[in-house]
């Protein structure tokens, strides 16, 4: 029964340890990013919708495919894609396939503030998670 126990706590204690590695990372992406005007979330959406319009323009996400990667409720998200929208980063629009869906695409404003932003969200990155995080 010990043994079970110990093995138990271990588990509990790796993922008491992610979890403060994704606080304390998520707090100085929040910080990094700030001086752009953008949260570590709003940073997650144009990355997700930069990498989708690297191959060629006018590629798009559906609001329900960004809210899967990006663990957002579909609430948080669609305030978060309304501010976007409002700042001119990115636009909205039916889905041709499924009219109740919406897509999102990135605007030239958008993609010129991601590609300036990346560098710093990529340092932030790699100085926080470099050796498991220890930052």
């Amino acid at each position: 029964m010990a043994a079970a126990k110990k093995s138990e706590q271990v588990l509990v204690d790796r993922w008491r340890d992610l979890l403060a590695v994704h606080a304390r990372t998520l707090c100085e992406l929040d910080r990094a990013l700030h001086r752009h005007g953008l949260g570590a979330s709003d940073f997650e959406v144009l990355d997700l919708l930069a990498s989708a319009t690297s191959g060629g323009d006018g590629a798009s996400f559906r609001v329900q495919g960004i809210a899967e990667r990006v663990h957002l409720s579909q609430s948080a998200l669609s305030r978060l894609v309304a501010r976007l929208e409002r700042d001119g980063l990115v636009t909205r629009g039916m889905c041709a396939e499924d009219r109740r869906g919406v897509r999102v695409c990135l605007t030239d404003k958008g993609r010129e503030l991601h590609g300036r932003v990346l560098p710093v969200q990529r340092e932030v990155l790699a100085r926080m998670l470099a050796g498991g995080g220890a930052g």
